[in-house]
């Protein structure tokens, strides 16, 4: 199973549209705290649409309380990464796989980077800019996971209780 981990995200409409994410691909999301805002604020709603009845996910006190409960392999997006998602063999998806996003202003600190610096990853960008959105991050990165995985128990066609995979041709 793949998981979503966001260390202290600040931005409540990137969390609520990585959560939307989640949902799409059958993933469950981790928060690190401190949250730079509630989970009830409205904006957190709204960006996660009526899909928040759907979504896995839990909540932790720290880092390390995360670390104390959640086992598995860990991978960490960082500006600082010497390799790119493609490189990455996530391919098997009966693996525990947890991917984790840092704050938007200031990502993941060095400390926690350090001891898993074999499993940094960093998106290719030009020079002109640091970083991309984090919500987007989180999509390109997780669609690449679930690529390599041969989208395991998602739909590859538009579902009949909406308007199918025919709808085009009809």
């Amino acid at each position: 199973m793949n998981h979503v981990v966001l260390y202290q995200p600040e931005i409540p409409q990137n969390t609520g549209n990585i959560m939307r994410t989640c949902v799409a691909i059958n993933a469950k999301l981790h928060l690190i705290k401190p949250l730079g805002f509630s989970l009830e604020e409205k904006y957190l709603k709204r960006a996660a649409a009526n899909y928040l009845e759907h979504l896995d996910y839990v909540v932790h006190d720290s880092i390390e309380a995360f670390f104390a409960k959640e086992k598995g392999d860990y991978y960490f997006l960082s500006r600082y990464g010497m390799k790119s998602p493609d490189a990455l063999d996530v391919s098997n998806a009966d693996t525990v796989r947890y991917f984790f996003f840092g704050s938007e202003s200031t990502g993941i600190p060095k400390a926690i980077l350090r001891p898993h610096i074999e499993t940094c990853f960093r998106l290719p960008m030009s020079g002109h800019i640091r970083s991309l959105n984090l919500a987007n991050t989180v999509a390109i990165v997780m669609y690449e996971v679930m690529r390599q995985q041969d989208y395991p128990g998602l739909e590859r066609f538009e579902p009949e209780y909406y308007k199918g995979k025919d709808y085009l041709i009809k």
